[in-house]
C-alpha cells in the first residue's frame, strides 16, 4: 500500500471533509459560556473559544466541559466516517473536523487553537496513540509547568509514533495537524523564547 495515493473518490473526500468541518465548527467554548450568562469568551483574555481561555472566566466546569466537547466533535467526526466508509475516511472527516475547530465560517474563520480537537481525532483514529500524547504533556508540564510547551512537544511525538508504528496515511494526517499546530501557537512559542508564557496554575 503506498501511503502517498489517496484511495477515495473527489467526491466522497469533499462530503467527508464538509461532514467533518460542520462539526468541528460548533464553537462549545463560546456557546456555554454564552448559555452560562459570562457573555463572549471572545472579548477576554486571549480572545481564544478553547478551553483554556473559557477557564479565564473562572469557572473550571465550563472549562472542562468545553476541552470535552471540543475534543469529542473531532472523535466523533473520524470515528463515524471511519466505520462507515472505513479508515481513510476518517482520516477525511478528521481532518475536516480540526479545520472546522480552528476555522468556523460562523465566527469569521477565527476559531481555538486545535489540541482538544487534534486529541479526539486521535482518540477517533489511533486511540491507543493517546496515552503517548498524555505521557508527553504530563512528563512536560511537571518539568517545565508550561501547558503550551507540553502539548507542542506532545505533537511532534505523535506523528512519529503513528509513522514509525505502521499507521500509514493516519501518520500523515497527524504531521500536517501537528505543523499547523504549531502555527497556529506561533504567539506561545514566541513568548517561550522570551521566557514571558504563563505557566500552569500561575496567578495573572
Amino acid at each position: 500500500m503506498d501511503i502517498f495515493i489517496w484511495p477515495l473518490t473527489s467526491l466522497l473526500t469533499l462530503g467527508l471533509l464538509l461532514f467533518g468541518y460542520l462539526l468541528g465548527s460548533i464553537p462549545f467554548g463560546l456557546i456555554l459560556t454564552r448559555a452560562a450568562g459570562l457573555g463572549d469568551v471572545r472579548k477576554i483574555g486571549s480572545g481564544n473559544i478553547g478551553a483554556t481561555n473559557v477557564l479565564r472566566t473562572g469557572n473550571k466546569k465550563l472549562a472542562a466541559a468545553t476541552l470535552l466537547l471540543d475534543a469529542l466533535k473531532g472523535t466523533l467526526a473520524a470515528a463515524a466516517a471511519a466505520y462507515v466508509f472505513g479508515p481513510d475516511a476518517g482520516i477525511a472527516a478528521g481532518f475536516g473536523a480540526f479545520l472546522g475547530h480552528l476555522f468556523p465560517v460562523w465566527l469569521g474563520f477565527k476559531g481555538g487553537k486545535g489540541i482538544a480537537t487534534y486529541i479526539g481525532v486521535l482518540l477517533g483514529l489511533a486511540p491507543l496513540v493517546v496515552l503517548v500524547f498524555a505521557a508527553c504533556w504530563l512528563i512536560v508540564a511537571k518539568v517545565t509547568r508550561y501547558s503550551s510547551l507540553s502539548a507542542l512537544v506532545a505533537t511532534v511525538v505523535v506523528p512519529i509514533v503513528l509513522l514509525v508504528a505502521g499507521y500509514g496515511r493516519i501518520g500523515l494526517l497527524f504531521v500536517v495537524l501537528s505543523v499547523i499546530t504549531w502555527i497556529k501557537h506561533r504567539p506561545n512559542i514566541e513568548r517561550l523564547i522570551a521566557g514571558t508564557e504563563g505557566r500552569i496554575g500561575q496567578k495573572g
